[in-house]
């Protein structure tokens, strides 16, 4: 029995610092992959010089490929800015997971 005790804080610090970070990242990568899927961003740079509506009539191919590419280009922007917010959120959650033993003793102390 004592020498489990022992071992718990040894068994904590590989929990929470080894083993955890690495499934964080995985849940991470997931969960990053399942917004780029959501968001269609592999797909608005596969089809950015296409035309929108594969409209190919002799007079509106080149105005819908530029009219296509503005649109595209919008919103490739703002599915970037959407899944830096994410990054920014997921950087934050994993700092505050490292940080939260550390807060809560600091807090448990004072």
């Amino acid at each position: 029995m004592p020498s489990i005790l022992l071992s718990l804080p040894v068994l904590f610090i590989k929990f929470w610092y080894i083993e955890t970070p690495i499934r964080l990242f995985k849940l991470f990568a997931d969960i990053n992959h399942s917004v780029i899927q959501i968001l269609s961003l592999p797909l608005l740079i596969r089809t950015f010089f296409k035309p929108i509506k594969n409209e190919y009539r002799k007079g509106l191919v080149a105005f819908s490929i530029g009219m296509g590419i503005v649109v595209k280009t919008a919103l490739i922007f703002v599915d970037l800015i959407i899944f830096g917010f994410i990054i920014f959120l997921e950087f934050l959650v994993f700092i505050l997971f490292i940080w939260w033993p550390f807060i809560t003793i600091t807090i448990l102390f004072l």
